[in-house]
């Protein structure tokens, strides 16, 4: 799918543009729009006055020149004649305080007004176009986010709170009451967390979180209904943010049939991409492990973003060169955000196939084009599948927790860098990885990365402790297994849950100033034949072995030559466990390259990747894709080993071996038959 968000209903004053780009659209290879998302006020003027004329003109239009919609519901942003008549659906802040009319996703979720609008809406979109040959599935809503504090949602919060723990004294003995005499004595003392009130129960703080993403995703299910209704057949999705912080994706994934995302990257922000790359590298394996499937790239930009604080161009090469990123990840699509150029308000500087000057003699829309006939060649890989053998361990609760911890570096633990951090060794070694939750199953996977998994259920540390005694390897950090899904700290030595199979009890944990250091110092004749000594800073947990081996130890402070990673044998597998923040890329690279040849774990092809340059794989149909990924910002050669044979290029056919070239944003994409 090729295609972008596309909004005639901003252009209705102006049929000759919507001719205009039917054309434009062919012409540039797209095949697939988004309809609808915010065209609320143009489907419904006044109350109960439907005007469908319009989209009925675009979608058999569409059908009669082979392009296919999206279909969105318009609940992103309703119109200003519903917030002045019925201003109960506009949400309330933290502070108790309704907001005004106006921005996106300023409606409560609970607001039974605004749920009666929306059902009526739906389902007449449903009855209208549930069956349009144009129509490919359902867009819901857009990019989900944000909280209401209204009597709605107190009400609904106390409800869930009440369902999950049944009784006050097990309400009051998992958020930890007692402290500053919090304890509740009525369900009706229960409030959502406020700024100029209760704010630092850490438990309290983690299940308002937790009752955001049910509420939210309670009301996506509520928008589906209706559709689902008239078509069952009709898949349905909602676009998803970069590493969105508000929303546990997991628990909205489940509601949907399809996972789609948008992907901002700011390109060349640094002298090499390769930070950057790493980053939505991460973000793609995260969607398309939500529900190990293809996903859809539902948003991007092909020129530059308006809203970052830099709009930076894309250089030559940039746009075919990231869209290629998306696709080696799983992704089944390239979207657009957006096809045309608003002529007025916040976005009408956004990047856009079609620019202000309205034709198609611009360069972004040659690499569009460009793009587009690549994609229509690409037609085998649709489907395929990322075979990953290493997850690396990311939970949205356990982030919150960190957030919420109050130590030991209220500076900035930095949870989200640290798992990108260990993530990119990966993503440099050109190995598959998938991005789990600790529900997940761990059976597939030969090496788990575990970063900071400072919230730890009991069952999650069980479920890596029979992946590990099964065989498989586990690279566990710091500030792990420290407290429950209450953020109850454990009582039986961190880290909790996996002192046992770690075979280390993690006594004291050390934030460091921003000038601090400290150093690994790999010991003489270890395990993993690394040597050398690596600079640590903000984090040195100190550790003692119970049964593990110690690999390094610290190099300064009072607890130099104290253990500070160690690997533990235990049942057929090993846990590996680094107890401080290394601060260098390079120890990563050299500590995972070892532990993905010990474990196994699949890579997608045996060459020497230069740096900045990666190698993705999607397999399918009796073929394997391998996508050479240069984002070094300067040319590159791929070495492939003499084993690697059968190899082809998929654009030309010709057979690929030894080297290959990558220019400057440059991408290869091989093929070879598989049995």
């Amino acid at each position: 799918m090729h295609g972008a968000d596309y909004n005639p209903d901003q252009w209705l004053h102006d049929p000759e543009v919507l001719e205009e780009d039917i054309r434009l659209m062919k012409l540039a290879g797209c095949n697939v729009m988004s309809v609808g998302i915010f065209a609320w006020a143009a489907l419904e003027p006044e109350e109960g006055r439907f005007e469908f004329g319009w989209l009925d003109d675009l979608l058999d239009r569409f059908a009669a020149n082979g392009i296919y919609a999206w279909l969105a519901t318009p609940s992103g942003a309703r119109p200003a004649w519903m917030s002045q008549k019925y201003p109960e659906v506009l949400r309330t802040g933290a502070n108790r305080v309704r907001n005004l009319h106006g921005m996106r996703h300023n409606h409560c979720y609970s607001s039974p007004v605004y749920r009666e609008k929306v059902a009526i809406m739906n389902g007449k979109l449903a009855e209208r176009y549930g069956h349009h040959p144009a129509v490919v599935g359902w867009h819901i809503s857009n990019e989900y986010g944000g909280e209401c504090h209204c009597g709605y949602c107190q009400d609904a919060f106390r409800a869930w709170v009440k369902d999950k723990y049944g009784t006050l004294d097990k309400l009051n003995a998992a958020w930890w009451a007692t402290f500053w005499s919090h304890t509740y004595t009525s369900w009706e003392q229960v409030e959502s967390p406020a700024p100029h009130g209760e704010n630092m129960v850490h438990g309290h703080n983690l299940d308002w979180r937790r009752f955001v993403t049910d509420r939210t995703t309670d009301f996506c299910k509520h928008e589906m209904a209706p559709l689902r209704s008239v078509n069952p057949e009709l898949p349905c999705t909602t676009n998803m943010m970069d590493l969105f912080y508000d929303l546990d994706y997991r628990k909205l994934a489940e509601a949907i049939d399809v996972i789609s995302w948008d992907a901002y990257p700011m390109w060349h922000k640094e002298a090499s991409d390769a930070h950057m790359a790493a980053w939505f590298s991460f973000n793609h394996d995260l969607f398309r492990s939500l529900k190990k499937k293809p996903f859809l790239l539902m948003e991007s930009t092909p020129s530059l973003t308006n809203w970052q604080p830099v709009s930076k161009l894309k250089r030559p090469g940039m746009h075919r060169l990231s869209s290629l990123q998306a696709v080696a990840h799983g992704a089944d699509s390239v979207q657009y955000f957006q096809w045309r150029k608003s002529r007025g308000s916040s976005e009408k500087f956004h990047g856009a196939v079609v620019d202000h000057v309205g034709h198609e003699h611009t360069r972004v829309f040659q690499d569009v084009a460009g793009l587009g006939a690549e994609l229509a060649g690409l037609a085998d890989v649709v489907g395929t599948d990322v075979p990953a053998e290493a997850a690396i361990l990311f939970d949205w609760d356990n982030r919150w927790a960190v957030n919420d911890a109050q130590g030991p570096r209220n500076g900035g633990l930095r949870y989200e860098d640290t798992v990108v951090q260990h993530y990119r060794a990966l993503w440099e070694l050109g190995v598959p990885a998938d991005v789990v939750g600790s529900e997940d199953d761990l059976s597939g996977y030969k090496l788990l990365i575990v970063p900071m998994a400072y919230l730890l259920r009991e069952e999650a540390g069980r479920k890596i402790e029979a992946f590990v005694r099964g065989g498989g390897t586990a690279a566990i950090t710091y500030w792990s297994g420290v407290v429950d899904e209450h953020d109850l700290c454990y009582l039986t030595g961190f880290p909790g849950p996996l002192r046992e199979t770690a075979g280390i009890w993690a006594e004291e944990i050390e934030g460091l100033h921003e000038g601090d250091r400290n150093a690994l110092v790999m010991r003489d004749g270890n395990a993993l034949g690394l040597g050398g000594s690596h600079e640590v800073h903000e984090l040195c947990e100190l550790i003692h072995a119970e049964g593990a081996e110690v690999l390094a130890v610290y190099g300064d402070d009072f607890y130099a030559g104290r253990p500070a990673l160690t690997v533990n044998a235990f049942g057929s597998g090993k846990a590996y466990y680094l107890a401080a923040r290394v601060k260098d890329d390079e120890f990563y690279r050299a500590y995972y390259e070892r532990l993905v040849e010990e474990s196994g774990a699949k890579r997608a092809v045996r060459a020497l990747l230069p740096a900045g340059v990666t190698a993705q794989l999607r397999c399918g149909g009796g073929k394997e894709f391998v996508f050479l990924l240069n984002f070094s910002a300067k040319e590159a050669v791929v070495r492939l080993e003499e084993s690697e044979t059968g190899w082809s290029d998929s654009s030309t056919g010709e057979a690929a071996a030894g080297e290959i070239f990558l220019p400057i944003n440059g991408a290869s994409i091989l093929v070879r038959e598989i049995g």
